[in-house]
Formats: C-alpha cells, sequence, structure tokens
C-alpha cells in the first residue's frame, strides 16, 4: 500500500530542501546521507552512483526512510518510509537536473571531478508511510 504526500510536502519538495535518506548497512545499522531530492507524483527521485553505501544497502534491502526538514522551518518535518527501486536509465538527466535545481549549474560545472564517477543511479522512493508535521 502506497501513502500520499499532502499538498504542502510536495510544496517543499519541490524547492531546493535538502533530505536526509536512511538506508540499512548489512549489519542491520542505519546509514544516513544528506541528498539532493525530486518529486514525481508522490514518489521520490535521488541521485547516487553505483559502488555508494546507499546503492549496495539498497540493492540488499530497498526499505528506506527520508527526513524531510526544511531550513527556514527546523521545527517542521516530515518522515517518509517506504521502499526503493534502482536503475541507471535516466541517471545522468536525474543529477543534471537535481544540479541545476539546487545549484543553477549543470552537474558537470558544479562538480568537474564528477567524470570520473561510476554510472548514475536514479533510487525511486515509494512512500508506505509519511509523519510528521508538514
Amino acid at each position: 500500500m502506497t501513502a500520499a504526500l499532502s499538498d504542502q510536502l510536495k510544496e517543499v519538495l519541490d524547492g531546493p530542501v535538502f533530505v536526509d535518506i536512511a538506508t540499512i548497512q548489512p549489519d542491520g545499522s542505519p546509514q544516513v546521507s544528506p541528498v539532493w531530492v525530486k518529486r514525481d507524483g508522490d514518489d521520490l527521485l535521488i541521485s547516487t552512483t553505483v559502488g555508494r553505501r546507499k546503492e549496495q544497502n539498497l540493492r540488499r534491502d530497498p526499505r528506506v526512510s527520508v527526513v524531510v526538514q526544511p531550513a527556514d522551518s527546523p521545527y517542521t518535518y516530515a518522515e517518509i518510509r517506504g521502499s526503493a527501486t534502482l536503475t541507471t536509465e535516466g541517471g545522468q538527466e536525474l543529477i543534471d537536473e537535481l544540479s541545476l535545481k539546487y545549484t543553477g549549474k549543470p552537474y558537470a560545472e558544479f562538480n568537474p571531478a564528477s567524470g570520473e564517477d561510476a554510472a548514475r543511479v536514479v533510487v525511486r522512493i515509494t512512500p508506505r508511510k509519511v509523519v510528521g508535521r508538514i
């Protein structure tokens, strides 16, 4: 069963808000990373590369939690719990779109060393439950 995002949460996610994504390590402990995010309907899209810890964790166990906490309103937040699917299709396009959203620059200009990165991965997070105050 999927959960719907509120209109207010969608509005926050459509802006340049940083989110924290929590994945599960092989030993069961949490791993958390701040990331850029894009919304696609009620799903969240983030970008990573093949071989990064969050990518490895999600391939092994797709359960994920994302915390949205706007910098200008630190006492409001939403936690989005769900599952992730991963693909390399559209990976470069997503990181370029996210870079424009967050930095105003193409990703290669923002991060000149990115040409040496492994293949980009699109992580699609489908919400199962949303809690919090956004």
